[in-house]
């Protein structure tokens, strides 16, 4: 599938450093309503990926020009995203093993670690996915899909990009997982990763939320660490194949998304069990 490369440019009388991040922050989290995925920030400006055929430019103009930050303006320009792998960086340099919980290391081959006690360990070779484990949404996510004790269900993973949370479901002790993933460089990563950790019990398909319509029976958890449109359009869905009593965990949206996902997964008969907060993102936990 193509993707576009959008440069956000930000500029004000009054801009400064702090307040140039507080500016691409939002921009992260606003324009995931237009269709971004993920973004990294460069010298002068930010740079934001978003599949062609998901991009809803309406909205996008929509969003910058009512920014929240008063006195700022941004602008945008869009291209072609090369067919490379956007994590190069990434793997050449590695990233300092992630800690979460005291249950859980992650970390990539060119950082060793020695574990301690019962935790899990997750060994991660980002390819073209996006996901390192890095990002708030990601440690949210393990932390409560650990705090919903995976051990002998059967879990759903909903984006699954490298495969992450997949690996740490089955690591600790998930009867077996499905995952799922409209890029297709994620579904090759995810079973890529599975390899690379010796998991067996993961099984990948390629696709969005429909590819639910060709796999049978009921997961005890389902998860999601996806941008807040996508939760808002695939929930039903998702809450379709949760068995009674199972857990939806989502994330992938700020705290100030919160109230509209919670009316939505209620609506849907469910209750909210349990919700957390890193760096403004959120992370929310229900029960069937």
């Amino acid at each position: 599938m193509k993707y576009l490369r959008c440069e956000f440019s930000v500029s004000g009388a009054e801009l400064d450093d702090m307040l140039l991040h507080t500016a691409y922050d939002l921009i992260s989290g606003i324009t995931s309503e237009a269709g971004f995925e993920t973004f990294a920030e460069e010298e002068g400006h930010l740079a934001g990926y978003v599949q062609e055929e998901e991009l809803d430019r309406e909205k996008l103009d929509e969003l910058l020009s009512d920014f929240p930050l008063p006195g700022l303006t941004i602008t945008y320009a869009l291209s072609e995203a090369e067919d490379k792998d956007w994590n190069e960086a990434w793997e050449e340099t590695g990233f300092d093993p992630i800690v979460i919980d005291g249950r859980c290391v992650i970390h990539d081959t060119k950082h060793p670690v020695e574990l301690a006690n019962d935790e899990i360990e997750v060994l991660i070779d980002a390819k073209m996915a996006f996901g390192s484990g890095t990002h708030a949404t990601t440690q949210l996510m393990v932390s409560s899909l650990l705090n919903a004790s995976p051990s002998g269900k059967r879990v759903l993973d909903c984006g699954c990009g490298t495969g992450i949370l997949s690996l740490v479901a089955s690591k600790a002790g998930a009867e077996s997982v499905v995952a799922y993933d409209i890029d297709e460089w994620s579904v090759d990563n995810t079973r890529h990763n599975a390899a690379l950790n010796q998991v067996e019990n993961i099984e990948v398909f390629c696709g969005d939320i429909n590819v639910l319509s060709h796999i049978s029976g009921e997961f005890a958890i389902v998860m999601a660490n996806i941008n807040r449109n996508i939760l808002l359009a695939d929930m039903e869905s998702m809450v379709d194949v949760l068995m009674p009593g199972g857990s939806l965990i989502i994330s992938g949206f700020y705290q100030s998304d919160e109230e509209i996902l919670v009316a939505k997964a209620e609506q849907l008969g469910l209750k909210l069990q349990s919700s957390s907060v890193e760096d403004d993102w959120a992370s929310l936990s229900f029960i069937s």
